[in-house]
């Protein structure tokens, strides 16, 4: 089934699952905040080290990335196909998203980003 953004002769994704951290920074003084300052360098390796370790077999794509514009909820991330927002702040965090989410396709709910009005557009 196709996603109404979807065309019926586009290519197969190149990943059943596509990870973007953002490890944005901005100066301190910044009034959203980052997602640098609150660990999420750190974070990121430690996702796409255990990505590797625990999902070797499997076509999924672990990658940082700039500014996903949810500074407020940061460190963030965002799964790809299904388009869910996370927010994390420890090992612990991540070790499950990837096993609740990427391994065996559920959400961790508590982890969710739902609140989408402090977005700056």
């Amino acid at each position: 089934m196709h996603s109404p953004r979807q065309h019926a002769d586009d290519p197969a994704p190149a990943y059943e699952v596509h990870v973007f951290c953002c490890v944005n920074q901005r100066p301190a003084t910044h009034r959203r905040g980052c997602c640098a300052s609150k660990g999420a360098q750190a974070l990121a390796d430690y996702m796409c080290r255990r990505g590797m370790v625990t999902l070797a077999q499997r076509a999924i794509r672990i990658n940082v990335s700039g500014c996903l514009n949810m500074c407020e909820h940061g460190p963030a991330m965002v799964i790809y196909p299904e388009g869910v927002w996370y927010r994390y702040e420890t090992e612990q965090d991540i070790a499950e998203i990837l096993d609740r989410h990427v391994k065996r396709g559920e959400r961790v709910q508590r982890l969710m980003i739902r609140d989408f009005s402090r977005v700056h557009r």
